[in-house]
């Protein structure tokens, strides 16, 4: 019997209504995983190829035929607009089967929550903030709602596995499953996953199963790509710097005019300021304002208007986004993606290309430079353009070799280790320690973590007034603890920085990070904005809209790790003759001006250390984020003063100012890359750490030894860097 007869009829009917020829493949084969066996399952397939389907549709047909006695599916997301896009597709599946489907987050109806609660049935849509506040508040309803749950679907994996957010959504899952007394089968989805046995390590971790990934070939779509280079002279402000800049604009505004397209941006800023101009060219040609903005900062009427009309209206509409377009929201057919500026990585690249060329079309994608070419001279690897360069890199890897960095996965995850202690300790009440250590250390997550760490930030807790002791010697959450734990922003383990609430009479425009006085001017939702009235113990700020271009600057945070490959592809880019057809004529000239000037300035074919002075030298080792840095802690270890150089994000080479000359230098080099280095025996300074939240609350010494182990990667340096060869030695 094949697939389609194996379906639930009402699926069988949505199918026919809906008039699919036939089951993609990827439907097909994650049906057979589904039905024919009893284990986890992950989806890795391109955009638009009917990934959610291919989750669903089995499962829900499991469902139908062997109906759950609480909610039988648990759907979790990165963002409630991909809840609110998919709630839509599967009411329409699911309206004659009588499966309930409850949309669960901080802006979902609280009627519908309730009515699931008196009865829980079906699926709900909910995101790791929301499950984490019903194990902390509510455990007794939790098991109500999920005592007969059959499946876990995990939609953009990618998103999750690499950070604390994903680390989180597992001790939940972990967390639940305990409560319940069973593990549900977990399906992963993702458009972009460069190592799918990391991913499927992941999804399982915790679990008994084992994990299936159907092997699906799919067609070679047709690619349309195109990069482009601006000069521009900034700081000499006359009327040809002006004419340079307006370059820029027009060629944004001849890109996305006429056309449904995002216009993608790796700031808030830079979206607002794209926006905000296009509206006035827009304006000074009389066309009509097709231009939106979808950001974090937008309200969420705003950012849904956006995608409702990006979904539905057939006239040109041109929306500027950071990533939360970058996701697997359904826009509808887009005709081109414009990006500004270099993707974030090769998987940021990948999700942006997706949104466009969907169902066998062309994927079309251009990319826009500007650079300010009136700057003071400078060593010459500070003059490159090097997410320019980067971006070409990029390209090259996913075309040609249709490789996606693979994710990290934490080791030493100390803020969140404080985040589900607390959040535990919250839903219990009282605990003697042991069992608390118990419970926690054996969450998979933790299992790096040794007991006498946890003892030492236990310790730390009670000290700080997070925890203290009860007569019996129990645990219980402290006076500041609990200060923390009631704060609503505590759901959430990725940070939030103090926002005031922007309104133009009843209606919320959005939020900004700086409290601007009465008769201050700002942009926000890509137009500009005259403040009114400030009210700094509400935290809101009352607007009047203006004419005009106004400025607006965020404190767009987070960590960027560069892969070790990108680099590599950099390099080669660099050392290269080759003419890339994908580059205009403005691009291609850039790119051979730095091509040029890195060969003047020294960086050879096989060299590594380029000397800028008597007592400068440049190492390029061209290596990733973790392994360029481990190289710099290991230089200092043999005397040398060194430190990262940093283009943006990009770990360009390791400035070393040394007496000792370049021949120490040298060796030095030769050695580590032979010996390696061992980097738990490295001196951390005390201002080293990986970002967290709730970092505050750490032991100084288990952030130090969470950098060593998830921040510094002395094997990547020892089998990737470059050798200590010089151009002058040669």
């Amino acid at each position: 019997m094949g697939v389609f007869h194996r379906l639930a009829p009402f699926i069988q009917e949505y199918i026919y209504r809906n008039k699919w020829e036939e089951l993609r493949p990827v439907q097909v084969l994650a049906a057979e995983a589904v039905f024919d066996t009893d284990e986890n399952l992950l989806l890795s397939s391109g955009t638009a190829s009917g990934k959610t389907e291919a989750a669903f549709l089995p499962v829900l047909t499991h469902l139908w035929e062997n109906p759950s006695k609480s909610v039988g599916v648990l759907y979790l997301s990165p963002l409630k607009a991909l809840i609110n896009d998919q709630f839509e597709r599967l009411e329409g599946l699911l309206e004659e089967a009588e499966i309930p489907v409850t949309k669960w987050h901080g802006d979902a109806s609280q009627a519908a929550k309730k009515r699931v609660l008196k009865r829980p049935a079906g699926v709900i849509q909910t995101t790791p903030e929301s499950l984490e506040s019903m194990l902390m508040h509510n455990s007794s309803g939790a098991y109500r709602l999920f005592c007969d749950l059959r499946f876990v679907i995990i939609d953009e994996v990618h998103y999750f596995m690499d950070n604390d957010r994903g680390l989180q959504l597992l001790s939940l899952l972990e967390r639940l499953s305990r409560l319940i007394g069973f593990h549900p089968r977990r399906i992963g989805l993702s458009a972009t996953l460069g190592d799918c046995k990391n991913a499927e390590e992941w999804l399982c971790t915790d679990t008994d199963r084992s994990c299936i990934t159907p092997k699906v070939t799919e067609k070679g779509r047709s690619l349309r790509l195109s990069v482009r280079f601006f000069p521009i002279k900034q700081k000499i402000p006359n009327s040809d710097s002006k004419v340079l800049l307006e370059n820029y604009y027009n060629y944004l505004y001849e890109s996305t005019s006429g056309k449904r397209c995002i216009l993608f941006s790796n700031s808030k800023g830079e979206v607002e300021e794209n926006i905000a101009h296009l509206r006035r060219i827009s304006e000074e040609k009389r066309h009509d304002d097709c231009y939106l903005v979808h950001h974090a900062n937008i309200s969420p009427a705003l950012r849904e208007f956006a995608e409702q009309r990006m979904k539905s209206s057939e006239l040109p509409v041109c929306t500027g986004a950071t990533v939360t377009l970058e996701l697997g929201i359904d826009l509808g057919h887009l005709e081109r993606i414009v990006q500004t500026g270099c993707p974030l990585t090769v998987s940021g690249l990948v999700q942006r290309l997706g949104r466009t060329g969907r169902r066998g079309g062309t994927a079309e994608m251009r990319f826009a430079f500007r650079y300010d070419m009136s700057l003071p001279p400078q060593e010459f690897y500070k003059e490159v353009n090097w997410d320019f360069v980067a971006c070409i890199a990029m390209i090259l890897l996913y075309t040609r070799e249709r490789w996606i960095e693979p994710m990290y996965i934490p080791k030493l995850p100390y803020s969140l280790l404080y985040h589900q202690t607390m959040s535990y300790m919250a839903s219990q009440g009282e605990v003697q320690p042991q069992a608390l250590a118990k419970y926690i250390l054996t969450l998979g997550v933790f299992r790096h973590i040794s007991k006498d760490d946890y003892l030492l930030l236990l310790r730390h807790m009670l000290q700080n007034g997070q925890l203290e002791r009860s007569e019996n010697g129990s645990l219980l959450i402290g006076s500041k603890g609990e200060a923390a734990v009631n704060n609503y922003e505590f759901l959430a383990v990725f940070s939030v920085p103090d926002e005031y609430s922007v309104r133009c009479n009843a209606e919320e425009i959005g939020t900004v990070q700086n409290p601007f006085p009465e008769g201050a001017q700002f942009a926000l939702a890509g137009q500009a904005w005259e403040v009114t009235e400030l009210d700094k113990k509400e935290r809101r700020i009352y607007v009047k809209h203006i004419k005009g271009i106004s400025a607006n600057m965020w404190q767009d945070s987070g960590n960027e790790y560069v892969h070790t490959r990108v680099m590599k592809m950099i390099r080669d880019v660099l050392r290269s003759d080759e003419q890339y057809a994908f580059l205009d004529e403005t691009a291609m000239a850039r790119l051979s001006e730095i091509r040029k000037m890195c060969r003047s300035g020294g960086l050879a074919a096989q060299g590594s250390v380029v000397p800028i002075t008597e007592t400068l030298y440049a190492v390029f080792p061209f290596t990733g984020t973790r392994a360029t840095a481990a190289l710099c802690f290991a230089l200092r270890e043999r005397g040398f003063d060194a430190v990262v150089y940093l283009s943006r994000y990009f770990p360009v080479c390791i400035e070393v100012r040394t007496d000792m000359g370049i021949e120490e230098l040298c060796a030095a080099l030769d050695d580590i890359k032979q010996c390696g280095a061992d980097k738990y025996g490295f001196i951390i300074p005390d201002n080293c750490e990986i970002s967290g939240k709730y970092n505050d609350f750490i032991p100084r010494e288990l952030l130090k030894k969470q950098y060593v182990e998830d921040y510094l990667d002395t094997e990547d340096m020892k089998l990737n860097m470059e050798g200590g060869d010089t151009p002058l030695l040669k």
